[in-house]
């Protein structure tokens, strides 16, 4: 169910002496980024403010995840269980969550399709420091026209090598032409997220 402040108060907090376990999830990337503890003042600041906030058993008290480190996580849906007793939290996280510095309190794991995610963060970067010995910077410089030239040869590439070539082949032409895709929207202002909600919107 996905959780609003009208129906907040549906979730059995009782089970838990007033606390709920909180799973806070990468929305871009499906990266568990932490875990912790809401009540219900916490669900509902966390609803009506856009940050996900806790409860903290140690201080007693609700407190914002970055508060102090400014590494918030911005709201972008909340959903509880079956059961109504566990929370998910689907945010986009501002920096690394976990206080060791690392994007997740859970070590490297994500799912594999999470890289896509950061190959547009890679690129974003790309673009805006402009390094010289960027081939991504040098070939957006260059203009859409050009960049979307490069989207038609890898793939003509890709066809070619799926019916003439090996399988490392197509898998590597298939790579190049998935990073130039990426880097098309990239320069026309889009991203990945958006062709996800269209194929979304088919099904």
């Amino acid at each position: 169910m996905k959780v609003t402040l009208d129906n907040a108060v549906e979730l059995d907090f009782a089970k838990g002496d007033g606390l709920l376990p909180a799973l806070v999830q990468d929305v871009a990337t499906g990266q568990i980024r932490m875990q912790g503890y809401m009540n219900l003042a916490a669900l509902k600041q966390t609803l009506e403010g856009g940050l996900v906030t806790f409860y903290s058993r140690s201080k007693d008290r609700l407190w914002v995840k970055g508060e102090s480190s400014g590494n918030v996580l911005k709201v972008a849906s909340v959903h509880t269980d079956c059961d109504n007793d566990s929370i998910l939290v689907l945010a986009q996280p501002v920096g690394p969550t976990c206080h060791l510095g690392t994007d997740s309190c859970f070590g490297g794991a994500k799912p594999d399709l999470a890289f896509l995610a950061e190959l547009e963060a890679i690129q974003g970067q790309r673009l805006k420091d402009a390094p010289e010995s960027s081939y991504t910077a040098n070939l957006a410089a260059r203009g859409i026209n050009k960049v979307a030239q490069k989207v038609g040869e890898e793939g003509v590439e890709v066809a070619l090598a799926a019916v003439a070539e090996s399988d490392e082949a197509l898998l590597n032409e298939s790579a190049d032409l998935l990073y130039h895709l990426l880097l098309t929207l990239r320069v026309r202002g889009l991203g990945l997220k958006e062709v996800i909600a269209v194929l979304q919107s088919r099904h």
